[in-house]
């Protein structure tokens, strides 16, 4: 199967199954909130963060892995295939180990983060977190051979794995929230079907896969050993960064203002998301397709790729940007109600950072798929500690706003530098096309903006059902016919059309 042919699969199945986990988790949201409160929603939002900080202690090992894989799988080396996977298993058994460590550590000082939990005493807090964190550290026995199977380009096995995990999971959790109104036997219930989940995949995967429960595996040279080592190094830096910036709003927010308001944030978060990863699916299901491109293909085919993958990537992550700024708000007000609205100054916050964000995953798969981690590898641990200072700063100031000013300017970074590694480094070409290409697409999508809002105006002055249809409809014309009239005639647009008129007539 070729490289389109593997991206397109991946993109099929991961947008069945994320259609499917979406309308399930606004399902769940709904009837969690009604039922078990704001307090509740707040502390879930919260936990998930904690434990992506503590799931630091991966530090890129992963990712490092997956760059190794995806040369002796193109070529069929079984034998080292099996050397990396089990250096492999052996690494995420001690990071379980360590995660578990960590979190332990941390579940003293719970009460200082969780602000005002409102009729949530500090056992409970504590209970939940335990349930949490054992539901991260089991997954790190398993993960580890999932790698394989992305190497392979076949990300859907996991896609539906994850998907039918997820249908069962929320189908019980609705149930016992309705019947029981319990959040102990709701994060119970989570955490036995996952469990089995781990114990399926783990059987799955090895009948799959018999040749990794073999015995006699070749030890990896020093040299490819080493090799491991050095991107992890870098990777490192990467992730306490990435973590730092990306991963402690939500603590931010619970700590400095309260509970409550980071579980509004959250609310928004999962409309956000929702839309996010029907967009970041298409993205990231392209990168083990990248791995290969690398392996097997002139620089020459790899810069065509990059800009056809950016262009796609600005349209796409530009056009949500636009719909959302219009139409977010409106939607939590009919979901929810308007006393768990935002102010409309953070909501454009949020999603600058989203808009700057998806330019920044084409910039980040792009660049782990050639296996470049050295060159930046301060970089993330300079953004995190501008993140936290001016986050910190400025939400004691200008209250929420100021979190994600702190984390607009932290991104930002990586905006400007990560482009110049990727022409420098992997496409030897000069940069400055980037940044042309990047002015030009802000100021479409900017003037589409002050166009749409204009519009909003006049066709949606009051938040209605039907009025939220029209300016749907209207977003999605306007938009695309302003950015096809303007860039229709491109070369990158030509190549995305030329990919659709052969899948076209090859089905």
């Amino acid at each position: 199967m070729g490289r389109v042919q593997s991206a397109a699969k991946n993109i099929v199945f991961g947008q069945a199954g994320n259609f499917i986990t979406q309308i399930l988790n606004f399902v769940l949201r709904t009837v969690f909130i009604r039922h078990l409160g704001d307090t509740l929603n707040g502390v879930n939002g919260l936990y998930t963060s904690i434990l992506s900080v503590l799931s630091m202690a991966e530090l890129g090992i992963g990712t490092a892995m997956n760059y190794s894989l995806y040369r002796p799988v193109a070529q069929g080396n079984i034998e080292k295939v099996k050397s990396y996977m089990l250096l492999y298993k052996k690494a995420y058994r001690v990071i379980g180990v360590v995660i578990a460590a960590a979190g332990l550590a941390v579940s003293p000082f719970l009460p200082y983060l969780v602000r005002q939990p409102e009729g949530v005493g500090t056992r409970d807090l504590t209970l939940y977190y335990f349930i949490f964190l054992f539901n991260t550290v089991s997954t790190y026995f398993v993960a580890y051979k999932y790698s394989l199977v992305n190497a392979e380009q076949k990300n859907y096995i996991q896609t539906n794995i994850l998907t039918a995990t997820k249908m069962i999971t929320v189908s019980l959790q609705i149930i016992v929230i309705l019947t029981t109104g319990n959040y102990y036997v709701y994060l119970l219930t989570a955490a036995a079907v996952e469990l089995l989940q781990k114990i399926f995949v783990s059987h799955y995967l090895d009948r799959r896969y018999p040749y990794l429960k073999e015995k006699q595996v070749e030890r990896l040279s020093k040299e490819e050993t080493g090799e491991i080592v050095t991107k992890t190094k870098a990777l490192v830096c990467h992730k306490v960064g990435d973590v730092a910036r990306l991963q402690t709003d939500s603590m931010i927010i619970s700590g400095f203002i309260n509970v409550t308001v980071s579980g509004f944030v959250d609310n928004y978060n999962l409309v956000l998301n929702s839309i996010a990863n029907v967009v970041n699916i298409i993205f990231n299901s392209v990168l083990s397709s990248f791995g290969n491109l690398f392996a097997t293909e002139s620089r020459e085919k790899q810069y065509q790729i990059f800009k056809v993958y950016r262009f796609a990537a600005c349209w796409i992550y530009g056009f949500t940007a636009i719909g959302f700024s219009i139409l977010l708000t409106p939607f939590v007000q009919i979901w929810q109600g308007s006393e768990r609205t935002l102010a409309f100054s953070v909501v454009i916050c949020i999603l600058i950072d989203y808009y700057l964000k998806g330019d920044r995953i084409v910039l980040s798969n792009f660049k782990t798929a050639a296996g470049v981690f050295e060159q930046d590898k301060y970089l993330a641990l300079i953004q995190g500690v501008v993140n936290l200072i001016i986050s910190v700063a400025l939400v004691q100031k200008i209250g929420l706003m100021g979190v994600y000013i702190g984390t607009i300017v932290s991104g930002l970074i990586a905006n400007v530098t990560k482009p110049v590694i990727i022409y420098r480094v992997i496409l030897d070409q000069p940069v400055k096309g980037y940044f042309v290409d990047s002015l030009k697409y802000i100021v479409v999508i900017a003037a589409n903006f002050g166009l749409l809002t204009g519009i909003r105006r006049l066709v949606m002055p009051q938040v209605t059902v039907s009025g939220f249809g029209v300016m749907f409809i209207i977003i999605c014309v306007v938009f695309n016919g302003i950015f096809l009239v303007l860039f229709g005639r491109t070369e990158e647009f030509g190549y995305l059309m030329g990919i659709v008129k052969s899948r076209v007539k090859h089905n």
